[in-house]
């Protein structure tokens, strides 16, 4: 059997720089599957379901139709307990440390474990950490929580490093769906230096420009979405 958080690690040693496309169920037409996945870079290496609300099964069914169109491993990237299938790979199971709200601290984990305790999902703690992309997203306004700002690098850091000695396994800094700017260079350079686990910079990349710059400062893997869904 796979072990998926090995092999994104293998790749952080190796110094391989891995591209996620996360696909928002509520705005995937299952019917256009295979035209969709020809449109996604060739370097592609996974597919993240998921987005912060999503109407009930249409989880279960984007992932299905996305199996049996690719072998890329498809993870979930869940924005509460009611999006996780049994039919994914893998499961990130984010805890929002840049925010205070026990729901999506504490809460959606612990609704979420008679989802999971016989589940054959590879379950991936994951610190989710929230930068300021200079809209309001999704997540802010769901969660009702703030992003840190993009000038506050040490507290990015220190949540990240709080992470880790939490043990998680990985550290997602997310500037949010269709942010106006990427988190910046500096941000990922320097939450790079400090943690010893793989780095996932997500949001506002829409260019190679960007992913250059975002793999450059330190970002072991980088997600896109937007773009695509557009």
């Amino acid at each position: 059997m796979r072990n998926f958080y090995a092999e994104i690690s293998q790749a952080t040693t190796n110094g391989k720089k891995l591209l996620a496309i996360l696909i928002d169920p509520d705005k995937f037409d299952k019917t256009k599957t295979e035209s969709y996945l020809r449109k996604i870079p060739k370097y592609t290496t996974h597919i993240f379901v998921g987005g912060s609300t999503v109407e009930n099964f249409k989880t279960e069914e984007t992932v299905d139709a996305i199996k049996a169109k690719t072998d890329l491993p498809v993870i979930l990237f869940p924005g509460d307990y009611s999006q996780i299938t049994e039919t994914a790979d893998a499961l990130l199971f984010l805890s929002l440390l840049s925010g205070r709200n026990p729901e999506y601290l504490i809460e959606q984990q612990v609704k979420s474990v008679e989802k999971l305790k016989h589940s054959k999902l590879e379950i991936i703690p994951t610190a989710y950490i929230l930068i300021d992309g200079g809209k309001e997203c999704a997540v802010q306004r769901v969660s009702g929580t703030k992003p840190i700002s993009q000038s506050e690098v040490i507290s990015v850091v220190n949540t990240a490093l709080a992470g880790q000695f939490l043990g998680k396994k990985l550290i997602y800094l997310e500037a949010g769906s269709g942010a106006d700017f990427p988190v910046s260079e500096e941000i990922i350079s320097e939450v790079k230096k400090a943690i010893n686990i793989p780095l996932i910079v997500g949001g506002g990349i829409r260019s190679l420009e960007q992913q250059k710059k975002a793999y450059n400062a330190g970002a072991d893997m980088i997600v896109m979405g937007t773009q695509f869904e557009n």
